[in-house]
């Protein structure tokens, strides 16, 4: 082979071998990088393992964190719940315990008032007489703080549920007038009722007590002028103004008036202050009705109370009731009264306070201990007083059925008692007798009575 052929091979083998090897080169390139990628691919894959087995981890142990804090949840609100029926049954607890202390100590109240009532009207000397005045007047502010820590007590139990019913607001608006007009009168005050053929929708007796409240409070911070309640009808509200001319309610004193025990400055320097309960419970009994109350005030010249009640419309028109000439005697001389009261001291101070008033007592404990008394009067009974609560778990309103079932059903009747709930209220109405609430006011007591003999005796003639 020529120099020139071997060249020339050289140079051809030369251009194949670099093209072999640029070929391999960019293959070997192609496996590199596939390699390599191989390698990321599995290098991500193991890392994404091992993050999958670290958030696995983690949210067992969030996961159990949450189930424990779940648990202790649990717990707690099993635990809340105990304590809230353990505090709901102390706090019926303490409102039984209330009412059965509030029962036990009116009774030797109401001896005391009765008594007292007879003590007065024994005495012939001034001096006696104003002594013993104001020894009722003590009672009596005993008796308003027990009634008013009874109802407060109540109220916050949450066991006053309201019954509501539609009546005639002036049936309420007379229980004020009989109530207030004679105690106005003493302190020189003018009381004046503005009535209204409105019906209410509310309870009524809650809505008395609120009334009863705010009538109070007028009547004892006015020193001069008067008292005015009046409602009227105002779109689908009856609208209730208490209006006095006393010494009035700052504006500071609008936000706290409402609590237990406060008693405004103004009130402070009155000669006949009271508990400072009396707004508490009037607050708290407007909230249970679901009405509402504004206050409008000028210190020095007065208060307006303005109560807002649902109305039913218009109560039908009635023509005057005439007044029976029996009213103008003293009905209650001679009238032969049925007594049922298993207090022995209440028993004996209304007996006593009975035959002062030259009443024909017949008074037992029980129904059965009245059989001989009735035997020797000879006649059916001219009325029948009877407790509540009697021995044994009786009721006055069974004895007076009995009664009524053996001399006839028109004979009246008074039930006593110092329970004051709704359920009590209703069935003494259901059962057709009057309800004095103990402490018995002897002057509310005769007045009564003589209403009641009026109409009996007008009744049977």
């Amino acid at each position: 082979m020529s120099v020139e052929d071997r060249e020339g091979f050289d140079t051809d083998d030369a251009v194949n071998l670099r093209r072999k090897l640029d070929k391999l080169a960019k293959i070997n390139a192609v496996l590199m990088d596939r390699v390599e990628r191989s390698m990321d691919q599995q290098g991500n894959a193991f890392s994404l393992f091992q993050t999958a087995i670290g958030l696995d981890a983690k949210v067992r142990s969030r996961t159990e964190e949450l189930t424990a804090v779940l648990r202790r949840l649990e717990c707690s609100n099993e635990a809340l719940v105990v304590a809230k029926e353990e505090a709901e049954r102390a706090n019926l607890s303490k409102t039984r315990f209330l009412a059965a202390a509030s029962h036990d100590l009116l009774q030797p109240l109401n001896a005391a008032r009765l008594s007292i009532s007879v003590l007065s009207d024994m005495q012939g000397d001034d001096d006696a007489r104003h002594l013993a005045g104001q020894v009722d007047q003590s009672l009596q502010t005993i008796e308003d703080l027990i009634k008013t820590l009874l109802d407060i007590s109540k109220l916050d139990a949450g066991v006053v549920t309201p019954e509501f019913q539609s009546f005639p607001l002036d049936s309420v608006l007379s229980v004020l007038e009989a109530s207030f007009a004679p105690q106005a009168a003493a302190k020189g005050l003018k009381f004046r009722i503005r009535r209204s053929n409105v019906l209410a929708r509310s309870d009524p007796l809650l809505l008395q007590r609120v009334l009863q409240n705010l009538v109070s409070n007028a009547v004892r911070y006015t020193a001069k002028g008067g008292v005015l309640v009046g409602a009227r009808r105002r779109g689908g509200d009856c609208v209730i103004d208490v209006v006095d001319t006393g010494c009035g309610i700052s504006e500071c004193e609008r936000e706290t008036m409402f609590e237990e025990f406060y008693r405004g400055a103004a009130a402070a320097g009155s000669a006949h202050t009271g508990l400072g309960l009396g707004l508490s419970i009037v607050q708290r009994t407007v909230q249970a009705l679901g009405h509402r109350l504004d206050v409008k005030s000028i210190p020095g010249k007065g208060a307006t109370f303005r109560l807002a009640v649902a109305c039913d419309g218009l109560a039908p028109a009635k023509g005057p009731r005439p007044v029976p000439e029996l009213a103008r005697v003293e009905i209650t001389r001679g009238a032969a009264v049925v007594l049922i009261e298993n207090d022995e001291q209440v028993r004996e101070a209304t007996v006593r306070l009975l035959n002062n008033w030259q009443c024909r007592t017949l008074a037992a404990s029980q129904l059965s201990a009245l059989a001989p008394l009735l035997a020797g009067l000879g006649r059916a009974p001219d009325i029948i007083l009877a407790d509540y609560h009697l021995d044994d778990g009786g009721i006055g309103l069974d004895a007076v059925k009995a009664l009524r079932d053996r001399f006839g059903p028109a004979i009246p009747a008074v039930v006593v008692t110092g329970d004051r709930s709704p359920s009590v209220a209703a069935e003494v109405a259901a059962a057709k007798c009057e309800l004095l609430h103990k402490p018995t006011k002897p002057a509310e007591l005769r007045a009564l009575m003589t209403h009641l003999l009026g109409a009996f005796s007008t009744a049977r003639a």
